[in-house]
């Protein structure tokens, strides 16, 4: 799954890396090295301009709302739990099926959070001692530092308990698909811990390698055999996974120290 990640890349850099012709100025994000669910991220995304004489496809920029709104919705009372997608059920789920075949988008990322409980800690709820175990997380990034483009979909949603021309109208929101955890070994392994990615966790964000980004954005793209091709996993041993500081399981705590990688894991032995 996805629950929790980082995103420090400027803007500036984000539109060099993907090519971004359209940006809008007014629209800014802060750096988050802890963006939790609702928060505002940036997505690029491919679709024709409002009120542009032509009708062709625009790479932009946008910061949407994480966790999405089907436009069906009535409410966007569900949007918290909507922050994944399963791969293997896109074109199957009526939250996810419209917006799988018109509305994808990419969401870059310097990479992902996953938390593991202890041993000791597993032991203790087992035994029924401790109802709520410490768990130690880890961040998983690409090995050789590059942007981790995690494969989205958004949605626009229309709040009719508003006017026309009210900004807050319509909101945009986007999920991240996830897909099985790799469970071959890892680029980078730490000394102590988990060796593959599937030891963290049975799921992890859908990483897009460059060469599908094209693909994945056109809108063009709508034949399902071809949808489900981009969907297939990138190469094994891309990714490392290092333990960081348990501040971060404290929405509240903010700053590149959270990427900082420790020699060990603060709770006990995990593996």
């Amino acid at each position: 799954m996805c629950g929790r990640y980082a995103a420090s890349r400027r803007p500036e850099d984000l539109v060099g890396l993907f090519g971004i012709e359209k940006r809008e100025p007014e629209e800014t994000l802060a750096p988050d090295w802890n963006v939790a669910p609702t928060k505002e991220v940036w997505a690029v995304l491919e679709r024709p301009l409002k009120d542009a004489e032509s009708p062709r496809p625009v790479r932009q920029l946008r910061a949407l709302r994480w966790g999405l709104v089907p436009s069906w919705s009535k409410s966007p009372e569900g949007a918290a739990r909507m922050i994944n997608a399963r791969a293997e059920t896109l074109d199957e789920k009526p939250s996810f099926k419209r917006a799988f075949s018109a509305c994808r988008c990419i969401l870059p990322a310097d990479g992902y959070y996953e938390w593991v409980t202890g041993a000791g800690e597993r032991d203790l709820e087992v035994e029924g001692k401790k109802k709520r175990p410490r768990k130690q997380p880890y961040f998983v990034t690409p090995a050789d530092g590059s942007v981790f483009a995690m494969a989205g979909l958004y949605e626009f949603w229309r709040d009719r308990t508003l006017p026309d021309g009210d900004p807050l109208a319509w909101w945009v929101t986007c999920s991240v698909i996830t897909t099985e955890a790799e469970a071959g070994p890892l680029g980078v392994a730490p000394a102590e811990g988990p060796h593959s990615l599937a030891d963290i966790h049975p799921r992890m964000p859908l990483m897009l390698t460059e060469d599908r980004w094209d693909a994945w954005l056109d809108p063009a793209t709508t034949r399902p055999e071809e949808l489900r091709g981009l969907l297939a996993p990138p190469p094994e041993g891309l990714m490392r996974a290092y333990p960081v500081a348990t501040a971060v399981s404290n929405v509240r705590n903010n700053g590149p120290e959270l990427l900082t990688e420790l020699e060990g894991p603060e709770v006990g032995t995990l593996f």
